[in-house]
């Protein structure tokens, strides 16, 4: 008489559901573990950090003055390939400018056609399924296609014409160059991979399993997106980077504790930005900020993606208020805190129930003694 236990031979969704709500399981998003090479992280978020820093005052005292937030998109191609080989690592980081040229330029033109807020809506939805799929089969790395679905969003402002939508892909592009030049002449800085040091690589996965992926990332995304709208919300496209950032994860538990941490470090980052914004800070301080945020974000977040968020959630507000002072100030905290709540509430939900058996199984295996 067999002794296994039927739901881990054939585990169900609520009983997944269960296990991922046990205090241990729990526990688990708070752990910290060691960085794959902490002097690659933090040589990638100095020169994003480097690239604002030489940037951002050029872009301030000139006539494109109004320019200043895509110019700091394009600094965050510096963040990709930082565990390739060199060839490697120059080819992700322009495919990367390329993809975050095409996210602004594309968002860009549909807000100047002036296309209905719900066609906008799906229009980020089918972002963030399609960039998550270009990230995953071209092998970017960190930080994913989130870099991508932000500056997507942040394209949805108001354009006055075609020549300005051409304007805000030449800032950012100009500027996505200025990153990958100071990436190359920093190179050797970095630890590179060989025969005595692997960096951690995902394994390639199927055709079929990335377009699966990027379905549920379209459905989420279009979800949260949807119910940040009915509720008001001037930015949605945080809901929608809430339920990616859950769903682009390869493993369920990995999904629940990105989770939970997503919405602990909006909660913390989000509370720092409200005290940062209420002071009205001047463009020079929030340059500062965004240096020093930079460096300080992926300096932790690969030991605990939470603790990133408390350094991410603030440097995303003051992007934001740069490309909108007027609009934007300290109601964006709490806004932003709801929108990652709601999106990562989504991306849990729709992770479980569409999880395949497979999946349920990695996680009934994880409960097995020994």
């Amino acid at each position: 008489m067999s002794t296994t236990d039927p739901a881990l031979e054939r585990p169900r969704r609520i009983d997944v559901a269960r296990h991922l709500l046990r205090a241990d399981a729990l526990r688990g998003s708070l752990a910290f573990q060691a960085q794959p090479s902490l002097r690659n992280s933090c040589l990638a978020g100095f020169q994003a950090a480097l690239t604002v820093a030489i940037a951002l005052p050029l872009f301030h005292l000139s006539a494109f003055a109004h320019l200043i937030s895509f110019a700091a998109l394009g600094a965050l191609v510096a963040l990709f390939g930082r565990f390739e080989a060199t060839k490697g690592r120059n080819r992700v980081v322009l495919l990367a400018a390329l993809c975050q040229v095409s996210a602004v330029l594309a968002m860009s033109t549909a807000s100047w056609l002036g296309v209905p807020p719900l066609l906008e809506l799906l229009l980020l939805a089918l972002a963030c399924g399609l960039y998550f799929f270009i990230a995953v089969t071209g092998r970017f790395g960190p930080p994913g296609a989130l870099i991508f679905v932000f500056a997507a969003g942040a394209a949805l402002a108001p354009v006055g014409s075609g020549a300005e939508v051409l304007a805000r892909g030449a800032a950012t592009g100009a500027v996505a160059l200025l990153a990958w030049a100071i990436c190359g002449l920093t190179e050797w800085l970095r630890h590179l991979p060989d025969e005595t040091r692997r960096f951690p690589s995902e394994a390639a996965r199927p055709m079929g399993h990335r377009l699966t992926a990027s379905l549920r990332i379209v459905l989420g995304a279009l979800i949260a997106l949807l119910v940040s709208h009915a509720l008001g919300a001037d930015h949605p496209v945080w809901a929608a980077m809430g339920a990616l950032a859950v769903l682009q994860g390869p493993q369920l538990h990995i999904n629940f504790h990105r989770a939970l941490q997503r919405m602990t470090g909006a909660v913390v980052g989000a509370t720092f930005a409200w005290l940062i914004l209420v002071q009205e800070p001047s463009v020079w301080t929030i340059i500062a900020l965004l240096f020093t945020l930079q460096f300080a974000t992926e300096l932790v977040i690969g030991s605990n993606y939470g603790l990133g968020q408390v350094f991410v959630t603030p440097m995303a507000l003051l992007m934001s208020h740069l490309a909108a002072p007027a609009a934007a100030g300290a109601g964006m905290a709490p806004e932003r805190v709801l929108d990652t709540l709601l999106g990562a509430s989504v991306g849990i939900v729709l992770a479980i129930l569409l999880s395949t058996l497979d999946d349920r199984h990695h996680v009934a295996a994880r409960r097995r003694p020994g």
